[in-house]
């Protein structure tokens, strides 16, 4: 095979972009097939987007209105500033009132403005130790107390 004379089939992913191999004298316009046909086995991963919030509004039957606050940084002063913004939210029980903290999953549209399912959010974990907040150390005089007691 001389230099000028290139193999028939093309399997390299910097030449045909993904790693799909391509007849050069194939039509150029059967671009579907080309996306079909993928060299690894795996199926593409599609992220869910998630967001937590508060529930500001429930009036609407089987709707919630949620407040997602995000931090970002301003553009020309470069300090942190939240940023508020709402969502409407299916809520299929009408079990969520104002106040409470949920979150937020893609779904599929159900109406216009409606294309997030709230959830109840996970708990978030408490301090380690003692619900009560007590550290389990004992204090210099009960130390001095019980040092008393066995002599």
């Amino acid at each position: 095979m001389s230099l000028l004379q290139l193999p028939a089939k093309l399997s390299t992913p910097f030449l045909t972009g993904n790693g799909i191999a391509v007849n050069r004298f194939s039509n150029p316009t059967s671009s579907i097939s080309l996306t079909q046909t993928r060299s690894h086995p795996f199926p593409a991963i599609k992220a869910v987007q998630t967001m937590q919030g508060k529930v500001v509004c429930t009036t609407n039957n089987k709707t919630v209105a949620v407040e997602v606050t995000r931090l970002a940084t301003d553009r020309k002063y470069k300090k942190l500033i939240r940023i508020k913004k709402k969502y409407q939210a299916h809520d299929p029980e009408n079990g969520f009132k104002v106040g409470d903290i949920v979150q937020l999953h893609k779904i599929k549209p159900i109406s216009k403005n409606k294309c997030f399912l709230a959830l109840p959010a996970p708990a978030r974990n408490s301090k380690k130790g003692n619900s009560s907040g007590e550290l389990d150390i004992p204090l210099q005089s009960q130390q001095e107390g019980e040092k008393q007691s066995k002599d």
